[in-house]
C-alpha cells in the first residue's frame, strides 16, 4: 500500500473517534508527510524505517520552517498514524515507540491579551459597534473563554437571556461537535452586559437565517452559521491596535501597513491575536480575580492539569499576591 492511501485509510476510521479539528490538523501534518514520501521516492508503506522518520523531522524542521512547538505536534500526529499501520500489519517492528520526539523548552503558548486591553477593545465596541456580530463574538469570548467552535455551535434556543446562561451542547450530525463531544455540554453562566449585549444583537443585527440543518445560530452571516475563518478573521481585525484605539505601537504608516489596508491580512499585525489566546487570557483573568480552578475547570471545560499547564498565564508574582490576600496578610 502506498503511504497516501495508508494515510486516506487512518483518516477514514479516525474521523469516527476525534473531533472535526483534530482530524482537520491530522490530515495537515499527514499531507506534509506525504510530501516528505513523494519526494524521497518511498513507495510503499512497508518501506518506512526509523531514518525516514528522522529524515521527515529534520525536513519540517529545516525546509519547512515550523517551530519546535508545531514540529512536535506534527510528529505526534505522525506516531498515531504510525501505530496504526502497525497494527495494521502494514509496518513490521516498533517504529512507533522508538521515534525522538520534539522537546521544546516550554510547550504552552504565552501569547495573551490582557485585561486592561480587552477592556479598551470592549469599551470601543461599546461606542462604536454596539450589539453587532463583533461585539457579541468578543464579549462571549472573554467573558467565557469557550473555544471558538463551541461559540459557533450556539443556537438561539441555547441562549437563556432571563436566567442569563447560554447552553452548550454537542450535535456533531448537524456539523457542530464540540472539542471534548458529550464531555463538553454544560450550561455556562453569563454576566448582565454580555445578555444584554447577545439580546441587542439577537434584535438589531442578527440575521434571521438557519443553517443546512435547520437551526437557528446564535450568530449568523447573511449566509447561516458563519464559518470558524469567518470568526477568526473577526477577532484578528477587531484586536489590531490602530482598529480600535486609532494607534500604532510598532510605528507603522496605516497607508503603507498591508494589516491596516487588507482584512484578509489582519493577522499580520504583530499586536493582533486570534481567539485561542483570548480564551487563555480570559481564563487567566477569572484566576487573578481569585475563581476556583475546580469551578473554572468546569465552566472552560479543561482538565485542572491542562489548565495548569496551557491557561494559567499569571506570573509568580500574581500568584504570590492572590496568596497572600487568601491568608489574610494584606497590609492593614
Amino acid at each position: 500500500m502506498s503511504p497516501e492511501a495508508a494515510i486516506e485509510r487512518f483518516l477514514e476510521e479516525r474521523e469516527a473517534e476525534v473531533s472535526a479539528s483534530t482530524l482537520r490538523n491530522n490530515r495537515y501534518a499527514l499531507r506534509r508527510f506525504t510530501e516528505f514520501t513523494d519526494e524521497h521516492g518511498i513507495e510503499y508503506i512497508n518501506d518506512l524505517d526509523g531514518f525516514h522518520i528522522h529524515d521527515f523531522k529534520i525536513f519540517r524542521r529545516e525546509e519547512g520552517g515550523v517551530n519546535e512547538l508545531t514540529l512536535r505536534n506534527n510528529m505526534t500526529a505522525l506516531r498515531v498514524f504510525i501505530r496504526w499501520c502497525e497494527s495494521m500489519d502494514l509496518i513490521e517492528g516498533d517504529i512507533a515507540d522508538k521515534m525522538m520526539m520534539p522537546n521544546p523548552d516550554d510547550d504552552a503558548r504565552d501569547e495573551k491579551i490582557e485585561p486592561s486591553r480587552a477592556e479598551d477593545i470592549l469599551d470601543y465596541l461599546e461606542k462604536f459597534e454596539y450589539g453587532s456580530l463583533r461585539h457579541s463574538l468578543f464579549a462571549l469570548l472573554w467573558d467565557t473563554g469557550f473555544r471558538l467552535g463551541t461559540i459557533r455551535a450556539i443556537d438561539v434556543d441555547d441562549f437563556q437571556p432571563h436566567e442569563q446562561y447560554v447552553e452548550v451542547v454537542h450535535r456533531p450530525d448537524a456539523e457542530t461537535p464540540l472539542k471534548n463531544k458529550v464531555e463538553a455540554e454544560r450550561e455556562v453562566n453569563l454576566h448582565e452586559w454580555v445578555v444584554d449585549v447577545l439580546r441587542d444583537y439577537i434584535r438589531m443585527n442578527r440575521h434571521d437565517v438557519t443553517d443546512d440543518y435547520g437551526r437557528e445560530p446564535l450568530l449568523t452571516t447573511r449566509q447561516g452559521r458563519p464559518a470558524g475563518t469567518n470568526l477568526r478573521q473577526n477577532i484578528n481585525a477587531l484586536t489590531r491596535p490602530c482598529h480600535y484605539s486609532n494607534e500604532c505601537p510598532h510605528d507603522r504608516e496605516e497607508s503603507e501597513c498591508e494589516a491596516a489596508g487588507n482584512y484578509n491580512a489582519a493577522q499580520r499585525c504583530p499586536s493582533s491575536v486570534s481567539p485561542h489566546p483570548i480564551r487563555r487570557s480570559a481564563i487567566t483573568a477569572w484566576l487573578n480575580e481569585g475563581h476556583a480552578k475546580e469551578l473554572l475547570s468546569g465552566r472552560m471545560n479543561v482538565s485542572s492539569k491542562t489548565l495548569d499547564k496551557h491557561y494559567d498565564a499569571r506570573t509568580e508574582s500574581e500568584k504570590r499576591e492572590l496568596r497572600k490576600e487568601a491568608f489574610g496578610m494584606i497590609d492593614s
